[in-house]
């Protein structure tokens, strides 16, 4: 077969090139999603024919030579009972697996293997288990004025004592309703369960510690922006509607968040007021994920290691539009390493940003030769 003028079938003497060796350590749920069969095949004819390419076409050719050739991405499962430096050798280690233990081994592994990129550093994904200090981050930059405007909702932390949340909660000035999230993000079901509070007598019922954040109306969209290194992708999620004064005196109480980070919410096909569709700036995010990614890595780095792309490669950021406003947005959440497989066309984003890493490598094998 040839591509460009050149020969794939092993037959026109193209010079083979070594697979990029991905190792990974994910739970059995993340490896499901995220390592589906579209997206390993197309990894594994991943060289410069991938750039540019649609999902389709990379398909058609992928069954011609996958397994004929020895160039591409090959994902390598790492065993966790055995030693990390007894494994390999790996060009990438992905990973999604919690625990001060795994962070320690994948840190001194990172600081022994400098040759090896670590997708991302333990320590700078940290920053992103607490939904305090995530949107912190986001608090300090001052994107006030920058294609729009971009904060987080009023919010408040309760460590212990239910009892006293009404209280708290009154001193603090929040108004009702209130959003109530579990402080910690600990990749459990129950850390990612969220509810409306909606009248002060329920408040006492939420079981700390847990983040209050002022519900913000935003006309039931919510926007979800996928950081994959320098990619960005933007899909819209239905969330809740709209609440006002009178429909909570009708409904005191706590009720659960629906979910919106499933495929079945999305809101991209739906017939949609434009005013309320239209997606953020596309300047405005990128410089917000560029100075999210590198303030996330400053905490752990130098700030030439930070501006020299040490940050976190792989989040995404939850973001809404005030209702009644065309540029006021508010960013409600950030996660490490999201379900991916949701969104779409993650394939070949995906397997384009590994292709950075394996175009470096070769460039430090020319350099060497």
């Amino acid at each position: 077969m040839r591509i460009k003028g050149k020969n794939f079938d092993g037959e026109g003497g193209e010079e083979e090139e070594q697979k990029l060796v991905v190792g990974y350590a994910l739970t059995l749920k993340k490896k499901k999603s995220f390592l589906q069969p579209e997206f390993e095949r197309l990894a594994c004819i991943a060289f410069d024919f991938g750039y540019g390419y649609s999902v389709s076409v990379r398909a058609r050719v992928c069954t011609a030579f996958c397994m004929n050739i020895k160039k591409g991405i090959l994902f390598v499962a790492i065993d966790v009972n055995l030693p990390l430096s007894d494994q390999g050798p790996f060009d990438i280690i992905l990973h999604k697996l919690l625990g001060k233990e795994w962070g320690d081994i994948v840190e001194d592994y990172r600081q022994t293997h400098p040759e090896v990129t670590v997708i991302d550093p333990p320590y700078a994904i940290q920053h992103l288990h607490n939904r305090q200090s995530m949107l912190q981050d986001v608090v300090d930059l001052n994107l006030s004025d920058f294609h729009g405007r971009v904060g987080v909702p009023k919010q408040m932390v309760i460590m212990k004592d239910p009892l006293s949340i009404p209280d708290e909660v009154a001193k603090a000035g929040l108004k009702l309703p209130l959003v109530a999230k579990p402080l910690l993000v600990d990749g459990s079901a129950k850390s990612h369960k969220l509810f409306l509070a909606c009248d002060w007598s329920s408040l006492s019922e939420l079981e700390p510690p847990l983040v209050l954040q002022e519900f913000v109306n935003h006309d039931g969209i919510l926007f979800k922006i996928y950081i994959v290194g320098d990619a960005i992708k933007v899909v819209r999620r239905f969330s809740l509607s709209n609440v006002n004064q009178c429909q909570l005196a009708k409904v005191p109480g706590i009720f659960p968040f629906p979910r919106v980070s499933s495929a079945a919410a999305s809101a991209d096909d739906a017939d949609l007021d434009p005013r309320i569709a239209e997606l953020p700036p596309r300047p405005l995010l990128e410089r917000l994920s560029k100075e999210l990614r590198h303030r996330l890595a400053s905490y752990f780095f130098s700030p030439y290691q930070a501006r020299d792309g040490i940050g976190l490669r792989l989040f995404n950021i939850d973001m809404i539009r005030e209702h009644g406003t065309r540029d006021m947005f508010y960013v409600i959440d950030i996660n490490y390493f999201p379900g991916f497989g949701k969104m779409p066309d993650y394939e070949v984003i995906f397997t384009d940003f590994l292709l950075t890493f394996k175009k470096k490598k070769y460039r430090a094998i020319s350099c060497e030769d």
